[in-house]
């Protein structure tokens, strides 16, 4: 006889408020911070999460997890991000994008078209890139922009990450102004990109009207509103990691899970092709396709779990 396991867990999320993941277009003027408490008042639950900050000035697609699903987001790090943006040449500011005070100006008219393309091109695949003072990065103990308003400037190590696409084309009756379209790994600074390919090009730029159009499969023609945004635009915790191979389990072993076992990779481990090796995580399906936990490969031919979204919280 089944353990009824989904049934009983369904049972305990309607009473505890929604678990799952929304995509919110967020509006310009609004912190990412802003978004979340919005979210919590509108799907009347305290725990909402975000995948991703957007800087008050942009828009675009906004991640989030709800109730149990905001212990998944850390698992969306290796998802490519999308941008929509302009970069303005000729003139640099403090914030490197429109909102902040111009700290120098570059004539750059004489700068031809092919060479802001290879400059661009040149700025793609695998890069180092230094984190800007306005950034929430940490330095012992606190974030670069909180020092930046204190007027201090530190030492910011260069990180690597990767931007797969950056194609720029001239905006008409714009002299100097480019729009750009970037691919790029977790982690990378599109005004930074854009400051770089000022600074290539022997002067310096900025960046406005950036808007985030996907954060891997999730779309702006996903996202909603954040008006409009409402229980109905949950969805499962699945879909955050549902490109993922997964691993579907009898109601027995479900049970394990839900209690957090370490289990051999036979029972636990997610389907593979011949000689594929184990991936460094992995879903874990009940009978009915729920989600259950993630898995990562333990010692010994055993896997541990992640994350588990059944049981006790």
């Amino acid at each position: 006889m089944g353990l009824g396991l989904g049934a009983e867990v369904g049972r305990r999320r309607r009473h505890d408020g929604p678990d799952g993941v929304a995509v919110v277009d967020k509006p310009a003027g609004w912190t990412s911070h802003d978004v979340v408490a919005r979210a919590r008042k509108l799907l009347n639950t305290s725990r909402v999460g975000h995948s991703g900050t957007l800087d008050p000035d942009a828009t675009g697609v906004l991640l989030l997890g709800v109730g149990r699903a905001t212990r998944l987001l850390r698992f969306t790090s290796e998802h490519t991000k999308s941008y929509v943006c302009e970069i303005v040449l000729g003139t640099e500011t403090n914030t490197l994008d429109a909102a902040g005070e111009v700290t120098a100006t570059h004539d750059m008219s004489g700068v031809a078209d092919d060479d802001v393309l290879a400059a661009a091109a040149a700025l793609t695949g695998d890069l180092l890139q230094v984190p800007p003072m306005v950034s929430a990065v940490k330095i012992d103990g606190k974030r670069l922009h909180e020092l930046a308003r204190e007027g201090i400037e530190v030492e910011r190590a260069p990180r690597p990450v990767t931007v797969s696409r950056f194609d720029v084309t001239p905006v008409d009756g714009q002299p100097g102004v480019w729009r750009a379209e970037v691919d790029c790994s977790s982690g990378t600074y599109v005004r930074v990109l854009a400051a770089d390919l000022g600074h290539a090009l022997g002067g310096g730029a900025h960046l406005r009207e950036l808007r985030r159009t996907a954060i891997g499969p999730f779309t702006v023609a996903d996202a909603v509103a954040l008006d409009d945004l409402g229980l109905e635009a949950v969805r499962p915790p699945l879909a955050l990691v549902a490109d993922r191979a997964a691993a579907q389990v009898d109601d027995a072993v479900a049970l394990d899970v839900a209690h957090g076992k370490v289990l051999p990779v036979e029972i636990i481990g997610p389907p593979l092709a011949d000689g594929a090796e184990l991936p460094t995580w992995w879903p874990v399906l009940a009978p009915d396709g729920s989600l259950l936990a993630i898995y990562e490969p333990h010692r010994g031919g055993t896997a541990k779990p992640a994350v588990v979204l059944v049981g006790s919280d």
